[in-house]
């Protein structure tokens, strides 16, 4: 498969204010020292320095400078990686502060800045001109015509990196020429800056970067001028930032000097972005001019699935095992605090707008349908008028006195009425009458195993009836995602309030409740739930304990979600998805992977005719399976490309 991951550099040089030849070196030290870099950014003006103030009307610091640009290019010959410094540059009777991209050897263009600071400490205006109107330029040095502009682009062909260029303020202003250059393509914009350091400016600096990166759908590299820079008045950070869709990769401020940070952009994640945001190229854009470069991707160019694990490995890529679930303590509690906030939400507005305020649900013990009643209970919070009538409906011999329990507590907990609805006697007689043997048949008997859970379904429609309620669905995104549901039973309610809650974060969402719920007994029994192993308990107990464990038949769950998370938020392709599973879960082999990668899209694209004709429920997250939202495919469509793919 293509490698679609570029590894990215933003370098902070030991400088000296004036020194071009010192300069030079270290420049050239830096980039022969990135080797494996496709690219590598300096901040602005680094060939001279930034504060050279008046020094820049020297014609002598011109001349060297521009000198110095063509041994700096020359130092990327016969290497994989696109270096982007900065330098004054004279041009039709002006001075230009500019971005050399520099590849293969030479200079492939020179990008000038478009807005120019002239306010409080920066006085750029005194020496050089904006750029912003420079498009289709070009100039002849050494013979060679480069490109001259801010219409220029940089591509390499073989890895799909497209490199658009910006110079400090540019990223400040509302017209960011960074914008256009990813409407019209870039996928990775550098941005060379000097920024001062100055109280506060790091954080909002920092929001800019992940901003733009975000609203661009791009790699950002930023690299800042460092405190090699004069200090007569100012102080300089090295602030350097790679960015990637609105998250930061690396960071690093007042670092040391002639060091860099490195982070992997993965182009695949990029463009799957902007082909499913398809709003993105709407905007308009103006030609743009493209020279080739060559920004090699991280590890080879072609990579099969062990190899991009390798990849990943060597590069200390992180990938997180539970993709749908932050690892920072705080911003997982967050994050469930505010998935269970819009559930609530949107059951309170279902009440509201249907009128009924009786919440009718079928509790079990388990994580989905605990999940489910404090859903319930944070809805009533909102209309007091909501009365939470829960119904437990064991079936003698599955359900288990553990399970039983907890759900009486639970029940008598957050519910204003309680019901034990025995399901055995109901389950038995229809079976009869379908000509079933009465009990369970063995592995396979799936007419066993549904009837219970349609059983259950029945009761609560009744039920929902005669109390004038509204049945709340239990069912989460996994099951949904792999069919663990039994069609017209546990697949169907009201209002699914859980539909877009991965197996993972619900039991997350469970423990964050219990920790800040504020009630001892409430939290035991949620810790409790959190630790039972999880089925639907569709099968006879093995000594009073659960026998039927539901990640023994359909594999773990985890992994179930890292593959549905990387498969509908970036388009993955099973082998792809298996590379970055091999990365994530190092103690599985290759065959164990593709295995557990097989039953999932089997299950996927067999099962898509249970999320066809699901019920209403709230969006949480970036992976729905929604037929009228984020997910719509053909119930009969072929499987075959998938499992080629991953089972090779």
């Amino acid at each position: 498969m293509k490698n679609n991951l570029i590894r990215l550099a933003a370098a902070s040089p030991e400088l000296r204010v004036a020194d071009v030849s010192y300069n030079t070196e270290q420049i050239i030290k830096m980039i022969t020292a990135a080797g494996d870099a496709g690219l590598i950014v300096f901040p602005e003006l680094c060939i001279t320095g930034y504060t050279c103030a008046d020094l820049f009307l020297s014609d002598l610091l011109l001349n060297e400078s521009e000198k110095a640009l063509m041994e700096i290019a020359e130092s990327t010959k016969n290497t994989g990686v696109t270096a982007v410094v900065g330098l004054p540059f004279r041009f039709e009777n002006h001075l230009y502060n500019c971005a050399a991209v520099l590849s293969q050897g030479k200079v492939k263009a020179l990008v000038p800045k478009s807005y120019l600071p002239n306010y409080s400490e920066f006085y750029e205006c005194r020496w050089f001109v904006s750029g912003k109107e420079l498009r289709g330029k070009s100039v002849i040095t050494e013979g060679e015509e480069i490109p001259f502009g801010t219409d220029v682009l940089a591509e390499d062909t073989t890895t799909g990196a497209v490199l658009g260029a910006e110079l400090c303020e540019d990223l400040w202003v509302p017209d960011k020429p960074s914008t256009h250059a990813a409407l019209a393509g870039a996928n990775l914009i550098a941005n060379l800056s000097a920024s001062d350091e100055l109280i506060g400016k790091e954080e909002y600096r920092k929001q800019l970067v992940a901003q733009q990166s975000g609203a661009c759908y791009c790699a950002y590299v930023y690299a800042s001028a460092g405190s090699c820079e004069s200090s007569t008045d100012l102080v300089f950070s090295g602030h350097s930032i790679i960015a990637q869709n609105g998250s930061v990769y690396a960071e690093s401020i007042f670092p040391e000097t002639g060091s860099c940070i490195y982070a992997l952009a993965d182009l695949g994640c990029i463009m799957h972005d902007r082909r499913r945001q398809n709003t993105f190229e709407n905007g308009a854009s103006p030609e743009y001019r493209r020279v080739k470069v060559r920004i090699q991707a991280a590890g080879a160019d072609e990579a099969d699935m062990a190899g991009l694990a390798d990849i990943l490995k060597e590069y200390d890529y992180p990938v997180g095992r539970n993709p749908f679930v932050p690892r920072d303590d705080d911003a997982r509690d967050a994050r469930c605090r505010r998935i269970l906030q819009i559930q609530a939400k949107g059951l309170a507005t279902r009440v509201r707008a249907s009128g009924i305020r009786n919440l009718v649900i079928g509790i079990s013990g388990g994580l989905d349908s605990t999940l489910a009643l404090l859903v319930c209970a944070e809805a009533k919070k909102l209309i007091s008028e909501i009365r939470i009538i829960a119904y437990t409906m064991p079936n003698e011999g599955n359900t288990t006195k553990l399970t039983h329990d907890n759900a009486d507590r639970l029940m008598e907990l957050l519910a204003d009425e309680s019901y034990e609805v025995p399901i055995r006697e109901g389950v038995e007689l229809h079976l009869g009458q379908l000509g079933h043997e009465p009990g369970y048949m063995g592995e396979g008997d799936v007419t066993y195993e549904n009837a219970q859970a349609r059983m259950r379904t029945y009761i609560l429609m009744d039920a929902a009836n005669m109390k004038n309620g509204l049945v709340v669905g239990t069912g989460d995104l996994s099951e949904l995602a792999l069919g663990w549901c039994t069609y017209n039973g546990d697949h169907m309610s009201m209002y699914a309030v859980n539909a877009s809650v991965p197996k993972t974060l619900v039991k997350f969402i469970c423990r964050a409740y219990a920790d800040y719920c504020g009630n001892e007994e409430l939290k035991e029994v949620l810790l409790s739930i959190c630790d039972t192993p999880i089925s639907p308990e569709l099968t006879p107990s093995s000594g009073g304990k659960i026998a039927q464990k539901t990640e023994e038949k359909i594999g773990k769950y985890d992994l179930n979600d890292f593959f549905l998370f990387y498969t509908l938020r970036y388009g993955f392709e099973p082998s792809r998805t298996a590379a970055y599973a091999l990365r994530a879960y190092p103690e599985l082999t290759k065959e164990e992977v593709c295995t557990a990668a097989g039953n999932f899209f089997r299950r996927f694209f067999t099962q898509q005719f249970k999320r066809s004709c699901l019920p209403d429920g709230p969006k949480v997250g970036s992976v729905t399976l929604s037929p009228r939202g984020d997910w719509r495919m053909p119930s009969d469509a072929s499987m075959v490309l998938w499992m080629n793919d991953v089972l090779f």
